[in-house]
């Protein structure tokens, strides 16, 4: 029996990958010939054109596929094995979409996809500069070239189903059955694939000798772009983990959760010294390492994602596939080193460090911390691993030991936002540190004995909360700092444009962070980090209790108090639910009504929990259903109070905005027949 649209979506990733596997061969072949000056039957510049086509129409022929793969989801058409294992007659039609990345097979489709998209609008600019985007185009055809033997070799998302068709599939993963799961992996795969541009663009300024930084202007919004993909996929997870997984928290250290962490870090650092070699010359080599890391990580943890080497709730089921994920990681290592030794001598720094109480200094030091910090993620994370191939068993890093560890190197970065933008670049003064640095410092200790007169007193909490209280009273009070730092440099400079100009303050603040876009950008998204730490510091005093509830019976928890009105069952087609329905009251006001719920799957025949959540500036009211007592059918319920958890997605948000400021262009001077130019102070 042929089956029209399988057939048509595993021609299109095959006329994929030959296009790719051109754009591979010629491309590379044209820049060998250009370079050494081979003569060939066709122009290296004619042959590099139809590279660049054939690139350009592999993204046609991976949409063509990818639609294919939704279409077969859409119509139901469980003949094809991905689409009988991930869908049923009865999921919801966003859902039905979403399965495109909630399998091995798709997820990958996904990746090749977005890469061909990233190539796609990469090879559509090659007149920006012809020379530097033919090496990118070329060597970004190679992890295109990967992706599509994958899919074409190794999981075919269109493998069709032996024997009878079956009448229903099995159904998505209820994990996945959540409003945020239809737009938290795209983004976060955005993030990930995209980082594949800027290193396209770094090896290939390597490997021709490229001068100058231009390669680094030329991707910077690239760079920012791509890191705001994972930000934003990253927060997105958290969200969902604290809505669905129903433990109470957003980060479990999870394998999979830090290895989406690991080139956020790396990427952060990338961005931050990139400005050392725009401005100053130095750190060539640094950069290009720190964006050859960021690639391989995203590698790496695709790698742990699929090959089953760490268990985690995130991963897919264990395949043979890591292997060539390894290959890939080794070749492309190999190739990283190999460019590198023979190109070094092109990565001389122009500048040397003039002096360690400087910006220059602030950005080093920040780089050492965000690569210490991913050193430390990568050991805990590979440990398992590590300890069974040494003593046959594994060992699990958990909780304590990433506490004990990344909470002290995260305070350190945090105190670094403030710091680095009170220095001046090559050597700061000892006037300038006294008048600059006196306010912050102030705010720190002024907030530290606030907050402790206030009650936050560590040394009078449980030894078990001791520790993280007074974590939390540092994080607050270097909190407070920075950002009394950040608005002071803002409003000194603004003063500045206030005199040259004469205009109202407000409005010579919004023509210095228009003018100055990226560094007011760069100072707002430091804002943003300093509201998600404060949310973070709050886990602290998170408070938790577990009660099995009758109709009428009530807890307290804070100053919360939850009555149970009833509990009752419901179903529909595609699962059965089990939920609670209690009143909130705080002093003697009703204020909100709340149903946590757990649901039964008919496809799958899994279990999920919805999570009931009331949500306000200061804290946050968490119910997760746990289940029935079987003996008396009562719902037994876990609350949790978990204090400024808002304050972390406020600040994802701050750091949204912060980070498209920066990635807009920046407007013209405020006054256009003015010959005073405005400057920003440093």
């Amino acid at each position: 029996m042929v089956h029209p649209m399988p057939t048509f979506g595993s021609f299109a990733l095959l006329l994929a990958f030959c296009l790719c596997c051109y754009t591979l061969l010629a491309g590379g072949l044209a820049l060998f010939a250009s370079a050494r000056g081979l003569v060939l039957r066709v122009s290296p510049e004619r042959l590099s054109e139809t590279a660049r086509r054939a690139g350009v129409a592999s993204f046609v022929a991976v949409a063509c596929a990818a639609f294919a793969l939704v279409w077969a989801s859409y119509t139901n058409d469980f003949s094809v094995e991905y689409i009988r294992e991930h869908t049923n007659i009865a999921l919801h039609p966003a859902y039905k979409f979403s399965a495109l990345w909630s399998g091995q097979e798709g997820s990958l489709l996904l990746w090749a996809f977005l890469l061909a998209a990233y190539g796609f609008v990469l090879r559509l600019r090659h007149r920006e500069d012809p020379g530097l985007f033919a090496y990118a185009s070329t060597i970004l055809a190679a992890p295109q070239v990967f992706f599509l033997a994958l899919l074409n070799f190794a999981a075919e998302p269109f493998s069709l189903v032996r024997g009878a068709i079956p009448a229903d599939g099995n159904g998505l993963n209820p994990l996945l059955q959540y409003p945020e799961m239809i737009i938290h992996p795209p983004m976060l795969y955005l993030g990930y694939v995209g980082f594949s541009v800027p290193f396209a663009f770094a090896l290939g300024a390597l490997m021709m000798r490229y001068p100058g930084e231009k390669w680094i202007r030329i991707t910077r919004r690239w760079t920012l772009v791509t890191w705001l993909f994972l930000t934003v996929g990253i927060s997105l997870g958290m969200h969902w983990a604290f809505a669905v997984l129903g433990w109470g928290g957003y980060w479990g250290r999870d394998p999979v959760e830090n290895a989406s962490f690991l080139p956020w870090l790396t990427a952060t650092a990338f961005l931050h010294s990139v400005m050392m070699q725009e401005k100053r010359g130095m750190m060539k080599k640094w950069n290009v390492w720190l964006i050859f890391l960021t690639f391989m990580l995203t590698i790496l943890g695709t790698l742990l994602t699929r090959s089953g080497i760490v268990s985690s709730v995130h991963a897919f089921a264990q395949s043979s596939i890591g292997n060539w994920f390894t290959t890939f990681l080794c070749i492309t290592f190999a190739v990283c080193l190999f460019t590198y030794f023979k190109q070094s001598k092109h990565l001389t720094t122009e500048h040397k460090l003039q002096s360690i109480v400087s910006r220059e200094s602030s950005f080093l030091f920040n780089n050492l911390v965000l690569l210490v910090a991913c050193f430390t993620v990568l050991f805990g994370t590979l440990f398992p691993v590590l300890s069974e191939y040494v003593q046959g068993s594994k060992v699990t890093m958990g909780a304590p030991f990433f506490n004990r560890v990344a909470v002290p190197i995260g305070l350190f970065l945090l105190l670094l936002t403030g710091v680095g933008p009170l220095l001046a670049w090559r050597a700061t003064s000892l006037r300038s540190i006294r008048r600059n640095f006196i306010l912050p410092c102030t705010a720190i200790v002024g907030s530290a004995v606030i907050l402790m007169v206030s009650g936050l007193r560590p040394w009078s909490a449980p030894p078990e909360d001791l520790e993280a209280q007074l974590y939390a009273l540092v994080c607050f009070s270097i909190g407070a700092g920075v950002t009394v730092a950040i608005l002071a440099e803002f409003l000194r400079g603004a003063h500045v444009v206030q005199v040259q100009t004469g205009k109202s303050l407000p409005v010579a603040a919004w023509a210095l962070t228009m003018r100055n876009n990226r560094r007011y950008g760069g100072y707002l998204v430091h804002v943003g980090i300093v509201a998600l730490f404060a949310g973070l510091a709050g886990g602290a005093f998170n408070q938790s209790k577990e009660m099995e509830m009758s109709y009428g019976d009530s807890i307290s928890i804070g100053n919360y108090k939850l009555v149970c009105q009833s509990y009752t069952q419901d179903s529909n087609a595609n699962y059965d639910t089990d939920f609670a329905l209690l009143d909130v009251y705080r002093g003697n006001k009703k204020i909100t009504q709340m149903a946590p719920e757990k649901r039964f799957y008919l496809a799958s025949q899994t279990t999920s929990t919805i999570v009931a959540i009331h949500s306000t500036p200061l804290r946050d009211l968490y119910v997760t259903f746990m289940g029935r007592n079987l003996d008396t059918n009562r719902p037994i319920l876990k609350f949790y109070l978990n204090p400024l958890v808002s304050w972390i997605w406020v600040g994802v948000a701050v750091v949204f905005a912060g980070t498209v400021l920066a990635i807009l262009p920046g407007m013209g001077p405020l006054l256009k027949d003015r010959t005073t130019p405005i400057l920003p102070v440093s």
